[in-house]
């Protein structure tokens, strides 16, 4: 069974959740969530976020696959 590291899964699943509500508020849905997201700048800030997170999470993956390559 393959093994990811938990900061990969960690901020991986809170980008998806944070990508969640910013699709929701670019799509012009995001009023019926919170007053705040009526605005499409808020689902922008909430997609630019997202985007942040699992590109976070995915240096531990690349540093795991690299130590893992160096051992075997």
């Amino acid at each position: 069974m393959r093994r990811y590291p938990f900061s990969f899964i960690a901020l991986t699943t809170l980008g998806v959740l944070c990508a969640i509500p910013g699709a929701i508020s670019l799509a012009g849905f995001g009023a019926s969530l919170h007053p705040v997201l009526d605005d499409p700048m808020a689902g922008l800030a909430f997609i630019v976020s997202a985007v942040a997170l699992i590109g976070s999470g995915i240096f531990p993956l690349v540093i795991a696959k690299l130590k893992a390559g160096e051992e075997g």
